[in-house]
């Protein structure tokens, strides 16, 4: 049995375009469909379905949708399938899932399966990415506006560099260090072919924590450039290290984002670490 869970506030289709893609899902054998009517109603769905002996979960949605239906999936017998329609779709662009909903669609259905590694922020699992600083700051100027897509984010970038301070962060061994950012690679990208962790792989055990020294705007600049160019590791403020697990300390009421979940800290002390092949994936 396939479950679709489908987010029909993600994207920007039209109400002709997700009808099109309702009546697609409907014609699939032995599968049920299910729309999403509220913040974690996805992951409730996708709890029910793997109790009910799903064989297939497939998100429909953008990074959050994806990310509360995989918090549900992990350690089960149940694959995530992903047929992504948001605004960045990081996790799916790692993989090399079609972002065009009929070849998604048919790459749900014929796939194979992989395991992929799962990293957690504390008690929380994250797929793609999570980070504090700079990255944090953009995500929540992102959340507030009423659009999503490529051109806002970068119009976020724009409006929080200028009013932006670098964060100081408690390492393990008690020494203190200002950053620009600090993200927690586990996939190779924010989404929309940004790449601040290129070499990342969700399959080698480890994850990476790529710190961004403070910069000045025009070093800012170059930084949001070698994204997109993926030579992000070049840039001179930058530097990327594997580990298994990271320890340091922040300010409670800290920014942080997971997945692109804007967020705050509620504790002083946090633990960042990867579970191997945590997750079924369908390819």
């Amino acid at each position: 049995m396939i479950h679709f869970i489908y987010n029909p506030n993600s994207g920007s289709k039209s109400n002709a375009s997700k009808k099109q893609m309702l009546q697609k899902l409907e014609k699939i054998e032995n599968s049920q469909v299910h729309l999403t009517q509220y913040a974690g109603h996805a992951h409730d769905l996708a709890l029910k379905a793997v109790q009910n002996g799903a064989q297939k979960v497939v998100a429909i949605g953008g990074d959050g949708t994806i990310h509360e239906i995989a918090s549900a999936l992990i350690g089960t017998n149940t694959a995530l399938g992903i047929i992504p329609i948001g605004s960045g779709n990081g996790l799916a662009r790692h993989l090399g899932i079609h972002l065009s909903f009929s070849k998604a669609l048919q790459q749900v259905i014929q796939g194979n399966e992989i395991l992929i590694d799962v990293a957690f922020w504390n008690q929380d699992a994250f797929f793609c990415t999570a980070g504090i600083g700079f990255d944090a700051e953009v995500a929540h100027q992102f959340a507030k506006g009423e659009k999503r897509g490529l051109i806002n984010y970068i119009r976020s970038s724009f409006k929080s560099v200028l009013q932006y301070q670098s964060i100081q962060i408690l390492q393990k061994d008690e020494t203190r260090e200002d950053v620009f950012s600090m993200t927690f690679a586990n996939a190779n990208q924010f989404g929309n072919n940004a790449f601040i962790s290129p070499y990342s792989n969700l399959q080698d055990g480890n994850f990476e924590v790529v710190k961004v020294e403070p910069l000045t705007i025009w070093e800012s600049a170059q930084l949001g450039i070698s994204l997109f160019l993926k030579n992000i590791s070049q840039h001179k403020k930058v530097s990327i290290q594997s580990y298994q697990r990271y320890d340091f300390s922040v300010p409670i009421g800290t920014l942080y984002h997971m997945d692109g979940e804007n967020l705050q800290t509620k504790e002083l002390h946090h633990t960042i670490k990867i579970i191997p092949k945590f997750l079924r994936v369908i390819l």
